[in-house]
């Protein structure tokens, strides 16, 4: 891998982890526009633990003070918001644990065509769109209910299609479900973290198996790289979001999903 190859994987990846435009569309698309060869699994495993440094010390804060309420919640049984949020991010996981061992295969053979990414594009942001629009945006996420978990973390599973985009799809349900849209994507954020533990462990015991020959230069920098780009991008858009909605977002994964479909035909 080269420099230039080093720094656009690991921006995307930092990039498209977080916002609501799916990351698997522009991992497909970069290669294919720029020629380049597979980065090797070294490379997946650095910019997925990039990504998570990125979330954790954003919301390092949080993430303490959900740890002792969670602690706290299993000593005395009472459910502060701080331990409920904790809950709902650790049950929000659990559907796409269990749809991703179930469906791995079928995921990885027969749903990873440039024109189910394209659709599920196209698709999922008109559906986040719709939710924007319609949804009341009332609630925070400390206010989330088992309701709330089942609907957003069985959305999270149907993220697994390529092109539906993990965090997209946790947004918009979370929103239909009448978060507000920073509520939305903090729970958003806040699940993406056992999600990227699960994905990057799962990535690691493949490299484990099969070891590779590690440019190590270019694993450290597309590290850093991706976890300061995941850190700028989580925290301005957070403070946007209030002001423009999701309707770029939107309009966005329209263009490139039109765009992916001319590629295929």
């Amino acid at each position: 891998m080269d420099m230039l190859q080093v720094i656009t994987l690991a921006l995307v990846q930092g990039l498209t982890e977080f916002l609501p435009i799916s990351s698997s569309a522009h991992l497909i698309l970069v290669p294919l526009l720029t020629g380049w060869d597979d980065q090797g699994l070294a490379y997946d495993v650095a910019v997925h633990v990039g990504t998570l440094t990125a979330v954790v010390v954003y919301f390092r804060a949080e993430l303490w003070a959900m740890l002792m309420a969670w602690l706290n919640s299993l000593r005395t049984r009472r459910m502060t918001p701080d331990a409920r949020l904790a809950w709902a991010v650790l049950l929000g996981t659990i559907p796409v644990g269990l749809v991703g061992l179930l469906f791995k295969d079928v995921i990885e053979n027969q749903l990873r065509s440039m024109l189910v990414i394209a659709v599920a594009t196209i698709g999922f942001g008109l559906l986040l769109w719709w939710a924007d629009v319609r949804g009341q945006r009332r609630r925070d996420e400390h206010t989330i209910n088992w309701k709330d978990v089942l609907v957003i973390g069985g959305a999270q599973a149907v993220a697994l299609i390529p092109g539906a985009s993990r965090s997209g799809i946790t947004m918009t349900a979370g929103l239909a479900m009448g978060l507000t849209r920073e509520a939305a994507a903090r729970f958003s954020f806040l699940l993406s973290i056992p999600v990227i533990v699960l994905a990057g462990g799962l990535e690691t015991l493949d490299l484990v198996r099969e070891p590779q020959h590690a440019h190590w230069g270019g694993i450290v920098l597309g590290t850093a790289i991706s976890a300061v780009s995941a850190y700028l991008c989580i925290h301005y858009f957070l403070k946007m979001l209030e002001r423009v909605g999701m309707w770029p977002f939107a309009v966005y994964r329209l263009v490139l999903g039109i765009g992916l479909l001319l590629l295929v035909s």
